[in-house]
């Protein structure tokens, strides 16, 4: 089954690499296909129980639709014409027209009532419309030169993100990674259900909010015993319940099982170093002590800023870097995250 997937324009490159590990992670195969910025394309064998694999996991993802059409806007409603809606439409159904990355002019609600009419010609009464809450959604989406027709499976509910934001959740400290972003490096470390994920640099317990939510066992550790207390709270907070936290310096790590996966945000600089010391040592020495605690093919997702020199930190370590994105935070700083596996 052919997919397109409306991501998150936020980010030039981590959106579509959270859907490739995210797949990856769940050992499906896939090829990919890129349309305009935020539009991408799959050709997976089970796309329904996919799309629904997908819907649990991506944090920069907005909709997952079956492609029914790869067209042009002239030649929209003679293929929209030629497909068989009886048989695609359950009860009830809406069109919906929405351009990315587009400079095609097209009467967005003219369309949608037009196509509509075409549909209701062929279903009659099998099928009402319904522009609240239907039962097939159909999108339309003008994207650079082309229009693909499809069948919405999966409408990516954004309300968990919005309400698990740092300051809404019982224990806040500011410079709180936000869920999203958590949700991507955790998807970017290619985690599965009931792996074990540590966050060393825990803080406020948001990345580990998320592995546990994506069902992994989490462990966490924080110099700092008030964001160990604070992580625990967070985590008891929002459903977790299998975790481990405790107070721990990140450069001298010792833990009774290795971990799959480390996902974290260390501090970095005079106002958020490792007891007053530079950050870079503060990275080196915590490579060190990481690579000891994790096996091997596992994956580290680390965000820095963009004057740390990673390549240079992982020199003499176990870690090779496969990937990394950069986020323009503002003019001054651009934060940049570095997957890595660790070798055998």
């Amino acid at each position: 089954m052919e997919l397109f997937l409306i991501l998150s324009r936020e980010h030039e490159t981590l959106p579509s690499a959270e859907v490739k590990a995210a797949l990856q992670a769940e050992n499906i195969p896939f090829n990919s296909k890129n349309y305009e910025l935020g539009i991408m394309g799959l050709m997976v064998d089970d796309g329904e129980e996919i799309a629904q694999v997908l819907g649990k996991r991506l944090g920069y993802a907005h909709e997952i639709c079956q492609l029914l059409k790869e067209t042009t806007l002239n030649e929209l409603e003679y293929d929209f014409t030629n497909l068989d809606w009886k048989e695609l439409l359950g009860d009830d159904f809406a069109v919906r027209v929405k351009k990315i990355g587009t400079e095609l002019e097209i009467d967005s609600l003219a369309t949608e009532k037009s196509l509509g009419t075409i549909v209701k010609s062929q279903v009659a009464d099998a099928s009402k419309v319904n522009l609240e809450n239907p039962s097939s959604f159909i999108r339309i989406l003008v994207t650079g030169n082309t229009v693909l027709i499809g069948k919405r499976l999966v409408k990516i509910d954004k309300k968990h993100f919005y309400e698990l934001k740092p300051h809404k959740r019982p224990f806040f400290y500011p410079g709180s990674m936000s869920p999203k972003l958590a949700r991507c490096m955790i998807n970017l470390s290619q985690i599965q259900k009931d792996d074990l994920l540590m966050d060393p640099f825990c803080g406020t317990g948001g990345i580990l909010i998320e592995a546990g939510i994506l069902g992994a066992r989490v462990i966490g550790s924080d110099i700092d015993w008030k964001m160990v207390k604070g992580t625990a709270e967070n985590l008891e907070h929002c459903g977790i319940k299998d975790f481990i936290v405790f107070q721990s310096d990140a450069r001298h790590l010792d833990l009774e099982e290795k971990v799959k996966a480390v996902v974290t945000d260390p501090p970095y600089g005079i106002s958020a170093s490792l007891a007053g010391e530079e950050g870079a040592k503060l990275y080196k020495d915590f490579l060190e002590s990481i690579s000891d605690n994790m096996l091997d093919n596992g994956r580290l997702c680390m965000a820095t800023p963009h004057y740390v020199d990673v390549n240079a930190l992982i020199q003499g370590t176990k870690f090779k870097i496969l990937e990394r994105h950069e986020i323009r935070m503002h003019k001054s700083l651009t934060r940049v995250i570095s997957v890595m596996e660790k070798l055998n």
